[in-house]
């Protein structure tokens, strides 16, 4: 039994700390930013979504519209969205918004970024983990939950 408990604690440090390492990596990685003045395309994990994604891609999700009431800064409702969900924004310009979202517990860095078009008048969005493979829907719930603080705001 002492056997037993001893390793499953020693299992239990390992993947602990395999845990940590990959957060503190993740730390360490920078957004993509944009590619040919659009969003990165999503890589084949499924811990992303991209609103620039093809509609029957697994990664797509809608883009944020741009209403009459955003005043022409949709990306200034946007900053403040992602700072009331505990996001840190880490680049603005006019039209590119970038942030990072940090896991409580291992320090998983997620990026989000934004990039207006103003052709479609619409905000174009990809929210990405920067490590590991599943997410359980945490990027496509965040990009969801901006969206609708994103519309609160604009009424």
């Amino acid at each position: 039994m002492r056997k037993l408990a001893s390793s499953v604690l020693g299992l239990t440090a390992t993947i602990g700390l395999t845990f940590f390492g990959f957060g503190y990596y993740s730390q360490g990685l920078t957004a993509p930013g944009l590619n040919q003045g659009k969003l990165a395309p999503c890589p084949s994990r499924p811990c992303c979504v991209n609103s620039e994604s093809g509609a029957t891609d697994k990664h797509a999700i809608a883009p944020i519209p741009i209403t009459a009431q955003m005043a022409g800064e949709p990306l200034v409702l946007v900053q403040e969205a992602v700072t009331q969900l505990g996001g840190k924004v880490v680049l603005a310009d006019n039209n590119y918004l970038a942030a990072t979202f940090t896991s409580a517990i291992f320090g998983f860095v997620d990026d989000v970024e934004f990039r207006v078009d103003p052709d479609q008048k619409v905000v174009h969005v990809r929210s990405a983990s920067r490590t590991g493979y599943y997410d359980f829907e945490v990027n496509r719930k965040r990009v969801e939950k901006i969206r609708g603080i994103v519309t609160a705001l604009s009424k």
